[in-house]
């Protein structure tokens, strides 16, 4: 996905919002002004962090916040998948719960609110604009073998698993591999999160090899560019797995939820409207 002059500002303003040190903007903003063509939003945020980490010391430690959102959905695990279980259509619920999910993105949004998040799951059914990207997924999963999941952010991965559960109900053909990131980056999932909210049950889980917020395909270690070319189906999650991997020519699922004015714009919707697209090769 082409990262705009709108993005460089949005990115830029956000940074401003945190500090007023002149030299630190000023090294930003050189970031953003010399960018060549063809980076991504993630690709960038790695060099913040490197002149964050220059001026100001380690990146803030989301442990204890990753850990709270993923209790806090583990909490509410049980209730979730009776839920799921028993809709009119198990799978498709899942699909939006699991996107429901990608409302935890300290990345994103200025404020996480955990009543918000809960509000989210008022509405559970997925709309009628996107019947014809899932009747081509489920057409898709019916005859294909593996599957690969790139996650995006904590508390989001155990509605993930849940998806996976009734993915694999629905379709005992695929093969299904789990990608999480490389290496602590915000509130993103990592290994040792998918291994405490227990995604690894339902398939293997591998990294991107990298300590990046996003699949940037040069930058995936060679285990992850093979899920990647292996993939008889590409399910993405959240905005920064779509900004990195979207317009790559590859074929792939995304379902996130608009949280920015980028989104929010490019899919003419209101703030946090879910989406399910699918992107032909």
């Amino acid at each position: 996905m082409k990262f705009s002059d709108s993005c460089a500002r949005c990115m830029y303003d956000r940074q401003k919002n945190k500090t007023d040190n002149k030299e630190y903007l000023a090294e930003i903003k050189a970031v953003l002004d010399n960018r060549t063509q063809d980076v991504t939003s993630p690709e960038i945020v790695i060099e913040f962090n490197r002149i964050y980490e220059k001026y100001f010391g380690e990146l803030p430690d989301y442990t204890a916040i990753k850990r709270k959102y993923n209790d806090l959905v583990l909490s509410m695990e049980a209730d979730i998948r009776k839920e799921i279980e028993t809709s009119k259509d198990p799978l498709a619920t899942s699909i939006v719960m699991a996107r429901i999910g990608n409302y935890i993105d300290f990345g994103a949004l200025n404020k996480v609110d955990p009543d918000t998040f809960l509000e989210l799951f008022d509405d559970t059914v997925m709309r009628d604009d996107e019947s014809a990207v899932y009747e081509s997924f489920c057409n898709q999963c019916k005859t294909a073998s593996s599957f690969l999941l790139l996650t995006d952010n904590c508390g989001e991965i155990v509605l993930d698993k849940l998806m996976l559960e009734q993915l694999k109900k629905r379709f005992p053909n695929l093969d299904i591999t789990v990608m999480v990131r490389g290496g602590d980056v915000s509130n993103d999932a990592t290994m040792e999160d998918a291994m405490y909210v227990g995604i690894d049950s339902v398939g293997r889980v591998i990294t991107n090899g990298k300590k990046i917020a996003g699949t940037v395909y040069p930058l995936l270690s060679d285990e992850a560019r093979d899920a990647v070319d292996g993939a008889d189906i590409i399910f993405s999650k959240g905005q920064a797995n779509y900004e990195s991997f979207a317009g790559e020519g590859r074929h792939a699922f995304y379902t996130f939820l608009c949280k920015c004015d980028l989104f929010i714009n490019r899919f003419n919707v209101p703030k946090l409207t879910g989406m399910f697209v699918e992107e032909q090769e």
